[in-house]
């Protein structure tokens, strides 16, 4: 190879249904390589995390053979990520308290974050909100999430946890029984909720059914093709998706929302009654008409993301240690 050897950070996207990483060129943010593996949570996080070493560790050494510079890795976890990159959470993988960014640094320097806020800086950087100054990015997946993005910068809040949207429960009672309510709608209108919601309408048992992510995809295909369950189902859950979208519009007032992760992509009559249901719950008249987009970079987002994450964390080093010496 000639000429200026090139750039590179191996991104980690880890989601509860798989682990998607690739090799990312950077400041391009193309990937190079990309490598997909099922997570299994289910089978504990030691597992996961070696698989995870393993596929990061294949990865750079393919960046070597290839004569490619690797600054290090960036990864993205679906659960609580503090503002040290410690995991602080065990919703879906049970990290919490684990060395994660430890373990990941014997092979390359490595930096941890939630995987909605890498999402949302790659949406930022090289996709929909690029020039936007002020966006939210919500991610529609295996689990909900959103992330307030600042002249390019995730808000993290205090404990790195403003990413919460839809885990809490809306506590409420029932107009016509009285009976007191708990719904939450990643309980609700996630893909696994999705998929068990419509396993159970058809009498299929959910421990028999795949109630993953992907198996909402069952429910988009029946859907499209006329059952009136499954578009009852997706209907339903596009809507209560939009109630809380519209409220954390009312409450963030953003340019652009941008809408990410393998459901909150799928279109049809899930966006149609989100979209719709989002915009009847905005209370600004001048911000009733936000664009609300899909991720231009698709299901890339997170292994882009998770790249561009340690880029920017080094680049924050770098300028603190400038002001230091000034």
């Amino acid at each position: 190879m000639s000429g200026k050897q090139q750039l590179a950070a191996i991104g980690l996207d880890i989601g509860g249904t798989k682990i998607a990483a690739g090799v990312v060129l950077w400041p391009s943010g193309e990937i190079l390589n990309r490598r997909v593996i099922p997570t299994n949570p289910t089978r504990g996080g030691e597992p996961v995390l070696t698989d995870t070493l393993d596929l990061a560790k294949q990865l750079y050494d393919w960046a070597l053979f290839e004569g490619i510079q690797v600054a290090g890795m960036g990864a993205g976890v679906p659960e609580f990520v503090d503002t040290e990159g410690n995991v602080t959470s065990s919703c879906t993988i049970h990290w919490r308290d684990v060395p994660v960014r430890q373990r990941l640094s014997q092979i390359a320097p490595a930096v941890v974050e939630s995987d909605v806020r890498a999402a949302a800086l790659a949406e930022a950087t090289f996709g929909a909100g690029k020039e936007c100054r002020l966006s939210t990015y919500v991610t529609v997946g295996t689990g909900i999430s959103y992330c307030l993005m600042q002249h390019g910068h995730p808000f993290t809040g205090a404990n790195g946890n403003a990413i919460t949207l839809a885990s809490s429960p809306l506590s409420t009672l029932c107009t016509h029984c009285g009976a007191k309510l708990h719904p939450v709608l990643e309980e609700f209108a996630s893909g696994p909720a999705i998929a068990r919601r419509f396993a159970e309408a058809v009498g299929k048992a959910s421990d028999n059914g795949d109630c993953t992510e992907g198996g909402a995809k069952e429910v988009f295909s029946a859907a499209s093709n006329g059952n009136k369950v499954a578009a009852e189902i997706l209907n339903s859950a596009g809507e209560a998706l939009g109630v809380s979208v519209g409220f954390l519009i009312n409450v963030l007032d953003p340019e652009m929302v941008i809408v990410g992760g393998g459901v909150g992509m799928a279109g049809g009559l899930y966006w149609d009654a989100f979209e719709r249901s989002c915009r009847e719950h905005i209370f600004a008249d001048n911000s009733r008409q936000v664009p609300i987009v899909s991720a231009k970079l698709g299901i890339d987002a997170g292994i882009v993301g998770a790249a561009a994450t340690l880029f920017a964390k080094q680049q924050t080093q770098k300028t603190h240690l400038a002001h230091e010496k000034n």
